[in-house]
Formats: C-alpha cells, structure tokens, sequence
C-alpha cells in the first residue's frame, strides 16, 4: 500500500542524522527496522493481490455455478 511507503523514507531520514551524528548503533537499529517495514509493506501489498479463496481470479465464473457448495 502506497499510502505505508512514506515511513520507509522518515526510517531513512533518521538512519542519516543517526549516522551524521555518531550514533552508530541508533544507525544499525534503523537499516534493520527499515528492511522490515519494506518486507511488511510487500507483504501487505502480496495480501491486497491474493484472492482470498486462492483462485486465481476470484472474480471469474464459476463452471458449476453461482456458489461453490451448490449440488446438483
């Protein structure tokens, strides 16, 4: 989702000042909590793609009909 990215950017900005002013263990703490807000962030965005019954087009037509317990 788009609208998470910005916080790989404010993560960045702080790994900079962190790194500008000595501060090299606040540095290493933001590279990795930056590496998992982005893995979480492709995460959400894989979840958002996914059907949610694991079709490929939970949209599609159903050959056997409107819903999947139907019996003939």
């Amino acid at each position: 989702m788009a609208q998470n990215e910005w916080i790989l950017d404010v993560l960045s900005d702080l790994n900079a000042f962190a790194v500008a002013n000595g501060l090299s263990a606040l540095a290493e703490q933001l590279d990795d909590t930056r590496l998992i807000a982005a893995a979480e962030i492709a995460s959400l965005k894989n979840e958002a793609r996914a059907p949610a019954d694991g079709n490929e087009n939970r949209f599609g037509s159903n050959p056997a009909g409107f819903g999947k317990h139907q019996h003939a």
